[in-house]
């Protein structure tokens, strides 16, 4: 394992080993498991940062489901800009359909707000928040973040589907700016 990595003027350094990640998806995945048994939701990947977390996330599970995919952004180099953009979504019927979210982070919750908002209008039975990671010191909303694999304080991160500037996605381990 590579401690350090440089991604374009930043340097990063090992914070969570891709271990560590796979303990928590297992852990996730098995609330999941519990919750699900018997139905067959709509797990709804946030791109582009949870496409890793949501196919390893999927492969653990044990039930049936489908998948569907929305883009919302609102992030420019290492800051949310607090302004939410979607660029696509759920293009089916969702009503009376239990959605899973799978977002790759949750920080502050504006994208989150946002997409609840625009799911709740289509009337789905149950809509369920599962996150890789969470700020809980960022975090501005009332709402529940249902699973969560980690909770994180403030720091940048890249890795496991999380990028700098669309750079570190691929990465196995999750860094952070080493300062």
């Amino acid at each position: 394992m590579e401690n350090k990595i440089k991604l374009l003027d930043k340097t990063f350094r090992v914070m969570i080993p891709a271990s560590e990640i796979d303990k928590a998806v297992e852990r996730v995945a098995e609330q999941l498991n519990k919750r699900y048994e018997g139905h067959t939701p709509v797990f709804l990947g946030v791109l582009s940062g949870s496409f890793l977390f949501l196919s390893d996330l999927v492969r653990k599970t044990t039930f049936d489901s489908q998948l569907a995919f929305v883009k919302i952004s609102s992030y420019e180099g290492t800051e949310s800009t607090g302004n939410v953009k979607q660029q696509f979504g759920v293009d089916f019927d969702i009503e009376g359909r239990d959605i899973i979210i799978v977002e790759d982070i949750v920080e502050t919750g504006h994208s989150m707000n946002y997409l609840l908002d625009h799911l709740r209008r289509k009337n789905p039975a149950s809509i369920s928040i599962c996150t890789l990671f969470f700020k809980p010191e960022k975090f501005l909303y009332e709402y529940k973040i249902d699973y969560t694999a980690l909770s994180i304080g403030n720091e940048f991160i890249v890795g496991y589907g999380l990028d700098y500037n669309q750079l570190g996605r691929n990465l196995k381990d999750i860094y952070v700016i080493d300062e």
